[in-house]
């Protein structure tokens, strides 16, 4: 398998960004949802309940964040508010009002935006234990494209149009895949320096249905022909390989995918 694809989303729920290569820390890619935006009682936003979240297209330049022709330098520790993501529960650093006016505006709702402090050490779950920052539970999401194949002739066989790959908003995609889901198997992998290891299946919520071009819902599919064939055993359905980092480095398109362990 080589790697075709990696992408960072700079804050949790928001649009992300294609980048040849990138520094891969315990976290997952640099910079990858470092940030998120939080409502006046410190709980974090999503495309759940926002999916204009999907529209906003923030990226990372040098130590500031750049959105919509506005740059807002980012603040690495500071002022710090509690948060929730889940049930995780912890802290913030607010950002500013600057930011959180121009989100709030875009969004129609009062809004904050945060980082995760430096010295921030979110602890996940799953067969492979490892740090996150404020993704939903594990450090990145792989996908192959060979899985994205398989559902989308299934979607075109029910008469639904394909999905592209941005629904499932992964960080790595590979190519090469000897079967759809093959990523499912990989319990340790070498990309470059990097070595990653399996922590879970990833279980989808409602956020694959969210055209991620136009932050506007755009189901059933394809959580409606994932149902048919990919149910997890405690309910939803499955789509991606979670991974967590064991040994940092840094990663590019078109590296090879060296699997040390099949399940």
């Amino acid at each position: 398998m080589i790697v075709s694809g990696l992408h960072v989303y700079p804050i949790k729920g928001c649009g992300g960004y294609s980048v040849a290569s990138s520094a891969v820390d315990l976290t997952g890619l640099r910079g990858d949802r470092m940030m998120m935006l939080v409502d006046d009682e410190g709980v974090f936003l999503s495309q759940r309940k926002v999916p204009a979240m999907a529209a906003l297209r923030p990226s990372l330049v040098d130590s500031s964040l750049a959105i919509g022709g506005e740059s807002f330098p980012v603040v690495v520790d500071g002022p710090r508010v509690p948060v929730t993501v889940h049930t995780w529960q912890g802290f913030g650093v607010d950002q500013g009002d600057a930011p959180a006016a121009y989100f709030s505006d875009a969004l129609g709702k009062s809004v904050r935006l945060v980082r995760t402090p430096p010295d921030l050490r979110r602890e996940t779950t799953g067969e492979t234990k490892g740090l996150v920052g404020y993704a939903d539970g594990n450090a990145l999401l792989m996908i192959s494209l060979s899985s994205l194949d398989g559902l989308n002739e299934r979607i075109l066989e029910r008469g639904g149009d394909p999905v592209p790959m941005n629904r499932f908003r992964p960080n790595v995609v590979v190519s090469g895949s000897p079967e759809p889901h093959a990523e499912d198997r990989v319990r340790r992998a070498v990309i470059s320096d990097v070595e990653l290891a399996y922590a879970k299946d990833c279980v989808r919520c409602a956020v694959p249905m969210v055209d991620q071009e136009t932050g506007v819902k755009a189901g059933p599919e394809p959580i409606r022909s994932l149902a048919t064939y990919r149910r997890d055993p405690d309910g939803g359905v499955t789509f991606g390989m979670k991974a967590q980092v064991v040994r940092t480095g840094s990663i590019a398109v078109g590296d090879e995918v060296d699997v040390l362990e099949w399940s």
